[in-house]
């Protein structure tokens, strides 16, 4: 963009500290039919932090910053490797290779705070690094990482990478066990490398994919930033409809109906679909933890005619469709690469709340620190390629914890300028944040 406030200082590649060993040396991480069927998204994590322990100097060689990120790629040998189609089937993998990860440098013409008060959705965008995958993806990183300096000493560190190899869960993952080792900590969610169970060898080109009926439309982006003290008092007021209502199920219920009034009428009998997509690592009886490299996701479809309900009973019908869902829901959709709906036509809705971990009392997000006693002020998630479709809503943890939630919500330009004034949720009183225009047409670049 013109006048672009972020301009990119440097480009370097970091590789691990210590080679992969002899015996990791030329191995190779097979996809599962669901990574491959991701391949058309990108996902993307910003931190922000103020650097008030000055733990942030200037990412050089020697730098410590620098130099715990290549220790903790010791541990990853999947993320220092390429992309590439094995012999036999042809199906995608990755090879550890060490090749390394590409680390992007750039600073910002604003401080931290002015940022954040005026930035857009689209200048957002500039704090992450991508590059689309080339025909030869040999020699190409699938993780990006860049580092963002503003004025006055605050760094954002935007973490990217080919929805196709990992998914949100495990980007956080990574980027807390960064923070870890540059404090000298043991990681509290190690990396876990292994097939998904029962999962097809499928190539990605083999796989029905969601149908893109639409043109890509101009989107528009806005956080909505909800107090605890709110998400409790909303939570009170369903819970004769719904007495185990969590924050999603609330919040996702709000959205929809309020979403559902701005979008022009699809069909005379006015029913709503509702993508949600659900992290399913304790969803299993075998259960994968945090740090499963890969996508771990499921994507199933909620229909109510959400206009005509009172907004009880949409938490209850959210709250249930997610009780409701099954382990054999989950692998059958896996085993036979029914993918139709992924960040599809229908308005998606993300579901982190797996990402709180009530015991303590925190998320995984706000609980990477490179200081010792300095979270991030806030956390940006985002998914690439999804404007063909109706729009997407994150819901996610925010910095004050409990039950305070973070909703980012893309739009339609229009729909959202609408959303934004929607009575219902402005008496909520929420902190809103990045509202802009995205520049549309493809993933994150």
């Amino acid at each position: 963009m013109s006048n672009s406030r972020v301009a990119v200082n440097s480009k370097l590649t970091v590789v691990s500290s210590r080679p992969v060993s002899a015996s990791g040396k030329g191995k190779a991480h097979a996809l599962s039919a669901l990574d491959s069927a991701m391949g058309s998204h990108t996902v993307h994590v910003i931190y922000y932090y103020k650097n008030e322990e000055k733990w942030f100097e200037s990412f050089d060689l020697l730098d410590p910053l620098r130099e715990s990120l290549s220790e903790v790629l010791t541990l990853y040998p999947t993320v220092t490797g390429r992309l590439g189609k094995r012999g036999v089937d042809g199906g995608w993998e990755v090879k550890c290779n060490d090749a390394g990860v590409r680390v992007i440098k750039a600073s910002v013409d604003a401080t931290l705070d002015q940022w954040l008060k005026s930035a857009s959705g689209s200048e957002e965008n500039l704090l992450v690094a991508w590059d689309h995958m080339p025909d030869d993806p040999t020699t190409w990183s699938p993780f990006r990482i860049q580092v963002n300096r503003f004025e006055g000493g605050g760094v954002a560190i935007g973490i990217s990478c080919s929805h196709m190899v990992a998914d949100l869960t495990f980007l956080a993952s990574f980027f807390k066990s960064w923070t870890e080792v540059h404090r000298h900590l043991a990681i509290t969610h190690p990396p876990f490398v292994a097939p998904l169970p029962n999962h097809a060898d499928d190539d990605a080109e083999s796989l029905p994919r969601h149908a893109k009926t639409h043109s890509p439309r101009n989107m528009a982006t806005a956080t909505f930033k909800f107090s605890s003290s709110i998400i409790n008092r909303c939570l009170s007021k369903v819970h004769g409809t719904c007495p185990n209502a969590t924050p999603f199920d609330f919040l996702a219920a709000l959205f929809w109906n309020r979403i559902a009034r701005v979008k022009p009428p699809k069909n005379h009998h006015q029913t709503h679909c509702l993508c949600i997509c659900t992290d399913f690592r304790n969803l299993i009886k075998a259960s994968l933890p945090i740090g499963y490299f890969g996508n771990a996701l499921h994507f199933s479809m909620l229909s109510q005619k959400v206009e005509d309900m009172q907004l009880g009973g949409i938490v209850s019908a959210v709250h249930s469709h997610l009780k409701g869902l099954s382990e054999e829901e989950i692998w059958s959709t896996n085993n036979e690469g029914n993918y139709y709906c992924m960040y599809g036509t229908e308005l998606t809705c993300v579901c982190m709340e797996h990402l709180v971990f009530e015991e303590e009392n925190e998320s995984l997000l706000y609980a990477a620190m490179f200081g010792n006693n300095e979270k991030p002020i806030q956390v940006s998630c985002r998914v690439g390629n999804v404007d063909y479709g109706e729009g997407l809503i994150t819901v996610m943890p925010s910095e004050e914890g409990g039950l305070s939630r973070t909703v980012m919500v893309m739009l339609p330009e229009e729909e959202l300028a609408e959303l934004s004034k929607d009575e219902a949720i402005l008496e909520l009183e929420p902190a809103m944040l990045l509202a802009g225009s995205v520049v549309s047409g493809g993933p994150l670049t």
